[in-house]
């Protein structure tokens, strides 16, 4: 035990050194990023007489297509590589510099765009408006992944993501946070995808976009409050290994739930397991279950209750979000600006003091018909009630999936990583002694 654990001491040297390199790494391509940021205006805004102001850019330029394909072969190629060194090599310290490629192209070069989590609503606006055509590589970068993962487990997350491979670069001195907490915070990436659909379909807003903490980081061109919010996000990964992957990021619900399903998974032993109990503490992520044994079987009558139980709360919960979800939908659309503008005509006591609106001020000019923009705000509001009960009863489900899950015990006799949450880092399998 003492050669076991001078050979742990030296693991966790090694993974510090490498850190610290990454860490070089990330302050070199933040200073090229910088000075990017300040070379882009060479030469002094043109002056208009008519009080033009240039507006700001909020997306990277379109890339030309052999540059596109390029993304598209690099994703390819990342994907195979970290899967490769995952379920292969089974090496962390492949995977590691992996994720540092992925961070310096994904990431600093192409600006953290196309990215496969913002992706989630090109496809719902290319599924619920026929007008819109999505483009293949947005298509190809939200399918990929999921592909992998059904086959591999989440090696996208292991790697190839860029903003997962800046968090998991960052946590230092990850913390445990506990499974109540864990399974209480986990729900807000379903209300998270939940809403990002919701204001997609009602063709609102791309709130994934619009809130992405990383954005201003990657681009330097965000609002204050996000660039607060970024930096707050990565100061918290410092302790609390992954805060958006695990408690944020809507994509990761889509990975979860198809992880769970794939046909090939990171395993922490590449053998069997001999309970040397080395690994149950090396996920930061806390995503390795324990053994649990049937010292104390369940008696068949216990069981049985648990099981309709499960069955119960499932349909209860759907209702109860659904309904939740209806009587929210009046709030909620008060983020589309044609029902916030007819808000406002309808209650103008509510507004007096304010600035008015740059929405507000094109409608006026526009001289349409006050009528025509209450009936299409109406239109939108009828939506969101209809997407209020959907949603909730998305999120209905999943609390209730999750309650159900608790109380049905799963036995098992090694110490193996979570299908669904693991992140398939290979964090754990440089603890094991078995080796092949």
């Amino acid at each position: 035990m003492d050669l076991e654990k001078r050979n742990l001491t030296l693991l966790k040297r090694r993974i510090l050194v490498k850190k610290g390199i990454a860490l070089a790494v990330l302050t070199l391509l933040f200073a090229w990023q910088i000075g990017s940021a300040y070379a882009i205006q060479r030469f002094p805004k043109p002056e208009f007489e008519s009080g033009y102001v240039t507006p700001e850019t909020l997306l990277p330029t379109p890339r030309a297509e052999i540059l596109e394909i390029m993304d598209v072969v690099v994703l390819l190629l990342a994907l195979s590589v970290v899967t490769w060194a995952v379920l292969k090599r089974r090496s962390r310290n492949l995977v590691f510099w992996i994720s540092v490629f992925s961070l310096a192209y994904f990431g600093f070069y192409r600006q953290g765009c196309v990215c496969s989590i913002g992706a989630i609503q090109n496809v719902t606006l290319a599924l619920s408006s026929g007008s819109y055509i999505i483009p293949w590589t947005v298509l190809v970068f939200f399918m990929a992944p999921l592909v992998f993962t059904l086959a591999f487990g989440r090696t996208f997350c292991a790697g190839v993501c860029a903003f997962g491979a800046f968090q998991d670069l960052i946590s230092w001195r990850p913390i445990k946070i506990g499974p109540q907490l864990n399974a209480v915070l986990g729900v807000i990436p379903y209300i998270y995808l939940g809403l990002a659909v919701l204001y997609v379909a009602t063709k609102t807003d791309f709130i994934i976009c619009r809130y992405d903490p990383f954005v201003g980081i990657f681009r330097f061109e965000a609002t204050f409050g996000m660039f607060l919010f970024g930096g707050l996000l990565l100061l918290s990964g410092v302790f609390i290994a992954r805060p958006y992957c695990r408690f944020l990021c809507p994509y990761g619900v889509l990975l979860n739930w198809i992880s769970r399903f794939s046909k090939y998974h990171m395993t922490i032993t590449p053998s069997v397991c001999v309970q040397c109990r080395l690994c149950e503490d090396s996920c930061p992520y806390e995503c390795i279950e324990k053994p649990v044994t049937v010292k104390n079987p369940e008696s068949r009558q216990t069981v049985v209750k648990k099981f309709i139980l499960a069955i119960l709360l499932i349909p209860f919960f759907m209702l109860l979000g659904g309904w939740t979800g209806s009587q929210l939908h009046e709030s909620l659309a008060m983020v589309n600006g044609k029902v916030r503008m007819a808000n406002e005509l309808l209650h103008p006591e509510r507004i007096i003091g304010l600035t008015e609106s740059i929405e507000m001020t094109a409608f006026k000019a526009s001289g349409k018909p006050v009528s025509e923009l209450y009936a299409e705000a109406t239109a939108i509001i009828r939506e969101f009630y209809i997407g209020g009960w959907i949603v909730g009863g998305f999120l209905g489900l999943t609390i209730g999936g999750l309650l159900a899950g608790r109380l049905i015990t799963r036995y098992r006799t090694d110490f193996e990583p979570n299908r669904g949450t693991c992140f398939s880092c290979a964090r754990c399998v440089d603890y094991c002694p078995i080796k092949s």
